[in-house]
């Protein structure tokens, strides 16, 4: 008998249990505590390592469902070598962190985040948040895969202009800059970059010397490995940057957005870019759909699956 492990979050284990009958679903907060062996599917959300420590204790997977974009918390050598097929939707969730990123881009504009972080420590400082407007501003993007190009179509009607950091790896038809003539012309920078050896704190101390004429605001959409955040942070408090706002933090990364004593232009939230209803009923389908697929005899499994 077919059964599938779903990590809390990354899909509704109800719905798998009443859309799938005769597999046997079970449903985990993590990969740390005992998982069941016979697990043969497991569905993935973000910040959940899955390394060959996790594997060895899932001897017979065969199947790995991410219910999401990003995949650099999942070894997919060691998936390779082990013969177990990955599945993604990286685009579901796209114009929904697209929109997260508006949000924040005008939240930031307008010094909101800052007034209210002020009134929460007793202090009224109104005079600190005259905001410029949004439309005056040009927005720098640093990717361009499917997050990257739902941010711009979002904030294109909203910005004095956008454009992306020149890379080969961009689809064509995009207005490009150099990253240093971006770093020059950007008030706004939006960061939605994979996480990479490259881009492993991408955005750090000599990024950020090269931004001090614009003092721009900052936008994380993408990993938050991406950035060098204590850097970042000392910018803000410097006045470097005029804002900074930071999505994808996840329970690991508290420690470091503690400590600060001083009202700040600065928006954290946990990893809620694509936490958007509708957004979670296309990827509970899609993971349904795909998992009825890959479940429906046990040749499959032996076999690898289908795409």
């Amino acid at each position: 008998m077919s059964a599938v492990l779903v990590v809390r979050g990354a899909a509704d284990a109800g719905a798998l249990c009443r859309a799938l009958p005769g597999v046997l679903v079970y449903e985990s907060q993590d990969l740390v505590a005992p998982v069941p062996a016979e697990t043969t599917a497991l569905v993935l959300r973000s910040g959940v390592r899955l390394g060959e420590r996790e594997l060895d204790a899932l001897p017979r997977l065969r199947h790995v469902v991410r219910t999401g974009s990003g995949i650099d918390h999942i070894d997919v050598s060691a998936l390779r070598r082990r013969g177990i097929t990955l599945h993604r939707n990286a685009g579901a969730g796209a114009a929904a962190v697209g929109e997260w990123v508006l949000t924040a881009a005008l939240a930031l504009s307008r010094r909101i985040p800052l007034g209210q972080h002020a009134l929460l420590l007793g202090r009224h400082e109104k005079e600190e948040c005259m905001g410029v407007p949004l439309s005056t501003l040009s927005a720098g993007i640093w990717g361009a895969g499917p997050v990257g190009l739902a941010v711009g179509r979002a904030l294109a009607p909203h910005t004095g202009r956008t454009a992306y950091a020149a890379w080969q790896s961009n689809p064509p038809g995009l207005r490009e800059l150099s990253r240093m003539a971006l770093m020059e012309q950007s008030q706004v920078h939006v960061i939605t970059l994979p996480l990479r050896a490259a881009t492993r704190r991408f955005i750090g101390e000599e990024f950020l010397a090269r931004v001090v004429p614009q003092r721009p605001l900052l936008i994380c959409a993408g990993r938050l490995e991406t950035l060098d955040v204590s850097a970042c942070l000392r910018a803000l408090e410097d006045g470097a940057l005029s804002g900074l706002a930071l999505d994808p933090v996840e329970r690991e990364h508290l420690p470091l957005l503690s400590g600060a004593r001083a009202p700040l232009n600065l928006l954290v939230s946990p990893h809620i870019g694509a936490q958007r209803s509708d957004v979670r009923g296309v990827l509970d389908r899609w993971a349904t759909d795909l998992l009825r697929a890959i479940t429906t005899d046990d040749l499959a499994l032996i076999e690898g699956g289908r795409q």
